[in-house]
């Protein structure tokens, strides 16, 4: 990032506190503002070029450790921790998904590709696969937009801030029925919810009805709280 505001504004995203881990630190731009926000950030770069200079920069700087690699292979702190990076558009999902997984995870804040940040927080209207199944655990929200023109090499799309937050409780207590439940929706039999659920569950027309969903609704289409309700409705 080239630009102090974008900068700024995923810090303000993140309000970081405690450890955060960086993916890709790069310069360490974006490095150096979560430490000076309060952080002890912990900063992962793959390219030893750049992993280096950062590491000399900082060796005196007691709130910032550079580790040498790759941060999808690393493995999770135990204790409470939280994700800040302006990450690669072409390892974005394998980011996410590798924040998913860590059991001690608060949040995750990413500068990712505007679009990608649009689907995965329901901004089109459409919800997909990753964000309801993580939904009872996670709440997903689309921040601001950071333009192209913050960015050196300018890329060729727009950037946004994508914010997942663990919840304090989770909306569901049986992380396996509601997989599957979710995960036997967006199988897709039928074209529709009820197509797709009716085999398998008793009751659904009567759960769509209390979800507020239409009957012929079209997965994609049925917001991440409505699935809680069918859960609740369905597999309790």
């Amino acid at each position: 990032m080239a630009d102090r505001h974008a900068v700024d504004l995923v810090v303000k995203a993140a309000a970081p506190e405690g450890l955060v881990l960086e993916p890709g630190s790069g310069e360490g731009v974006l490095t150096l503002a979560l430490a000076e926000a309060g952080a002890r950030v912990v900063g992962y770069e793959i390219d030893p070029r750049l992993a280096g200079l950062l590491a000399a920069r900082t060796r005196s700087d007691p709130r910032v450790d550079v580790v040498r690699g790759d941060f999808t292979a690393a493995r999770a702190p135990r204790e409470p921790f939280a994700v800040v990076g302006n990450i690669p558009y072409s390892i974005t999902s394998k980011i996410v998904d590798w924040c998913l997984r860590a059991p001690a995870l608060t949040s995750a804040t990413l500068l990712t590709q505007r679009e990608y940040a649009r689907k995965r927080a329901g901004d089109y209207g459409r919800w997909s696969l990753v964000t309801v199944e993580s939904w009872p655990w996670f709440g997903w929200r689309l921040g601001d937009t950071v333009g192209r023109e913050s960015f050196r090499p300018v890329p060729s799309v727009d950037s946004a801030i994508l914010r997942i937050q663990r919840r304090p409780e989770p909306l569901v207590p049986d992380r396996r029925s509601y997989l599957e439940l979710v995960e036997l929706g967006f199988g897709g039999v039928g074209g529709s919810v009820r197509a797709s659920l009716k085999p398998r569950y008793d009751g659904v027309d009567a759960a769509l009805a209390a979800a507020g969903i239409a009957r012929d609704a079209v997965v994609g289409y049925v917001h991440p709280d409505q699935w809680i309700t069918l859960w609740g409705r369905l597999c309790r």
